[in-house]
């Protein structure tokens, strides 16, 4: 355990005038409060935050930070206050520390709304000061080194979150070695087969190259000094084994397919040298075609700077070779750390510009902010994963304005990434001066002209088409405020009877005060959620009566809200309340004569048979749908989309809360419509077709219609067994290059 000389002593070395009162103080107050705690692993809890700092004091981070790194833990771990912190460090540390401080208490109904409302919080604790993210990241690079000592479901579920979170978040603010080290890491704990069998192919193939990385560091070191490049220093190495893994996973190769499993790395004084080592190197040995990136010229978001090329080198080996100058070295292995972000002056390389506010953490505020808008915890967690995590393309304004986009991003994307409005009336797209379909994939360097319409609303199924958070938001907030009235009519019913049924009151203002812990920012939001089937209505009444107790008894027949079984002629099980038994024996007009009625024969105490039809919307099982009493012991069933349903809005007392039970065999298909904007060309219906009928789903009625020279649009019936082939059909469908939108519709 690092003792306290030694903690100032390192600081020291790349602080000399460093504040050793604060340090010294901070270490024996983090040691007072901690005491006698200890760890999993059976070591002083102290040791923790000891080693925090100690991460961070590799980073050269000042003595503020590191002070926080002790104290991380004291506000929720032991008795230590936030006015005390403040007291006795100073208002600006006690608020960093207050940043970090876990929501082990936070008040929320669902596990996923907690898991992302953590991260919400974190991340706007990151977007007023940075440290608190350097600090947390160092919090969870020590938990992962230590975290064999956690049960394996614990262990699996954490490095998950690392994977998935904290590595590309590590990546997005420039700190190659801390993501590398998350990513191995987590990869032992998630696929520790894998790792173990990647580790024992890359031992051996290093085995059998003997001596081959120094061999070329020396080869590339005698060319650059021969031409008079003394001063560049070339080193080799291996690539770690999940890098080594995901690039087989990702291109579907085995590991003897590899061809560049080791990289290497020229450093030099100069921006100009990187460019005249490049040539010299480029001159002596052949270039791998398509391998070259200047990220020197266009650096990325997180102010990645370097040049990158493969050749066919020494030993006739493809060597990855990345170029850079010794301070765009420092801003990759350490990224936002690597900054002068709290000190004054610098050290900064002739030829290089000072990023004294880094792009990185400017970017990450930028998308923060535009991500705290989102509409649910959920959402967010969604969103952030998708905005912060992906690699980027880099496309043009026709006036030349710079737009970086995550890999994978449509002109729809890029329309929303210039502006919300932009977004929201966009209807086509040029890009480099050709129309194209608003499906197609952005490039680097594509220059994208956005084609707009006065009045439109953006179509649902963009949602699915978009990669960034800021576009499926947006898309999702417009939809969802087009269809948020019918969806809250139903909610405001289903919870009604589910406060009635329990014997409690109910009113929207009553919700108010519990809406967070449903994961909702309006009353409005969680009735809809309901209505949608997204929320339990249970849910809502526990939150609202935090003392409820439902005694009920949970059957085969009598389900957890009051539900019984109905069984059809087509063998599909449906789901109807137990309350509204008596509403299907109301009509003295009896049951409609309808050859596509399909009758129902009540399991749970219902006399006769109930008619139940199909509305020409079309459902499918796994369809949120509602039930239109029409007719005595006669329901027609609606998909809960279907803008039908609307004229039903002033009548009330004749829907039906009905439900598939996905637990019995389907033995029948289920009608549905789709519509598809493809591009006129021979084969095109032919693909299609093929595409349909492979995925084992029936054309029942084809219409074509040409709407332009380039694009005609065909509204397909479909028969389908349930939505999760439909929805595997529409993926594929749309990944299909002569397909520029497809989407399901109703009515």
């Amino acid at each position: 355990m690092m003792r306290q000389y030694e903690l100032v002593e390192r600081v020291q070395k790349y602080k000399p005038d460093v504040n050793e009162a604060l340090l010294n103080k901070a270490y024996v107050y983090a040691m007072q409060k901690h005491g006698q705690q200890t760890r999993a692993s059976g070591d002083p809890y102290i040791s923790h935050p000891l080693e925090v700092a100690a991460i961070l004091t590799d980073m050269h981070l000042d003595e503020s930070t590191i002070a926080v790194a002790l104290l991380h833990d004291t506000i929720e771990d032991t008795s230590a206050t936030r006015d005390e912190i403040d007291g006795m460090f100073g208002e600006d540390i006690g608020r960093l520390v207050e940043g970090l401080t876990k929501i082990k208490k936070l008040d929320l109904v669902s596990r996923k709304a907690k898991q992302a409302e953590n991260l919400r919080k974190l991340l706007l604790a990151i977007s007023d000061d940075v440290r608190v993210l350097l600090v947390k990241l160092a919090d969870r690079l020590h938990n992962m080194r230590t975290l064999g000592h956690m049960p394996l479901e614990k262990r699996a579920r954490i490095s998950e979150e690392t994977m998935d979170i904290y590595a590309p978040l590590a990546g997005r603010m420039g700190m190659h070695d801390m993501r590398e080290e998350l990513e191995e890491l987590s990869f032992q704990n998630l696929n520790p087969e894998a790792y173990q069998t990647v580790s024992e192919r890359l031992a051996d193939l290093s085995e059998k190259n003997g001596d081959l990385i120094k061999n070329i560091e020396g080869e590339l070191s005698e060319l650059l000094a021969a031409n008079g490049m003394k001063n560049a220093a070339v080193k080799g190495r291996q690539k770690k084994p999940y890098s080594v893994f995901r690039k087989m996973q990702s291109k579907s190769l085995s590991f003897e397919q590899l061809s560049d499993v080791w990289g290497f790395r020229v450093t030099v004084d100069l921006v100009p040298e990187c460019y005249t080592a490049l040539g010299i190197i480029h001159t002596r040995w052949r270039v791998v075609p398509g391998r070259f990136k200047d990220y020197i010229s266009t650096p990325k978001q997180n102010d990645y700077q370097s040049i990158h090329t493969t050749i066919v080198g020494p030993a006739r080996q493809r060597i990855e070779l990345q170029i850079r100058t010794r301070r765009m070295h420092d801003i990759a292995e350490y990224g936002i750390a690597a900054h002068t972000l709290y000190k004054d002056g610098t050290n900064v390389t002739p030829g290089e510009t000072e990023l004294r506010q880094t792009n990185a953490y400017k970017g990450l505020r930028t998308t923060i902010e535009a991500l705290a808008e989102g509409d649910n915890p959920e959402e967010f967690l969604e969103h952030t994963k998708l905005e912060l995590f992906q690699d980027q393309v880099y496309c043009f304004t026709p006036k030349g304005k710079l737009i970086a986009l995550p890999r994978g991003a449509t002109p729809i994307d890029f329309a929303y990434a210039v502006h919300t409005n932009v977004g929201d009336t966009c209807v086509g797209a040029k890009i480099n001066g050709r129309i194209m379909p608003l499906v197609t994939r952005l490039a680097n360097g594509d220059e994208v002209e956005i084609i707009r319409s006065g009045v439109q609303v953006p179509p649902a199924a963009w949602a699915e088409i978009v990669v960034t958070g800021k576009a499926r938001s947006a898309i999702r907030r417009a939809t969802r405020l087009a269809v948020r009235k019918q969806y809250s009519g139903l909610g405001q019913r289903i919870l009604e009877r589910t406060f009635e049924r329990a014997g409690k009151v109910y009113s929207k203002d009553m919700m108010k005060p519990s809406v967070h812990r449903l994961g909702h920012k309006e009353v409005e939001d969680a009735i809809a959620a309901v209505g949608r089937g997204e929320l339990s209505s249970l849910d809502v009444l526990k939150a609202v009566y935090p003392d409820y107790q439902d005694e009920r008894v949970t059957t085969r027949q009598t389900l957890e809200e009051g539900w019984f079984n109905v069984r059809s002629a087509q063998g599909m099980m449906f789901k109807i309340p137990e309350g509204q038994k008596s509403q299907l024996d109301t009509d003295p007009n009896g049951a409609a004569d309808d050859p596509h009625a399909h009758p129902f024969r009540g399991l749970g105490g219902i006399g006769g048979d109930i008619q139940v039809r199909f509305s020409p919307s079309g459902a499918v099982p796994g369809d949120r749908i509602v039930g239109i009493h029409d007719g005595r012991q006669s329901i027609t069933v609606y998909p809960i989309q279907a803008p039908s349903l609307s004229k039903f809005d002033e009548e009330p007392e004749r829907w039906i809360d009905i439900r598939w039970d996905l637990d019995e065999a389907n033995k029948s298909r289920f009608k549905c419509k789709v519509v598809i904007n493809a591009i006129n060309e021979p084969g095109t219906l032919a693909t299609i077709a093929q595409t349909i009928g492979l995925a084992d789903v029936n054309i029942s009625i084809l219409t074509m219609i040409r709407v332009a020279p380039d694009f005609s649009e065909m509204e397909l019936d479909l028969e389908v067994w349930d939505l999760r082939q439909l929805s595997h059909l529409l993926a594929q469908l749309n990944d299909l290059d002569c397909v520029s939108t497809v989407k399901r519709v109703f009515d």
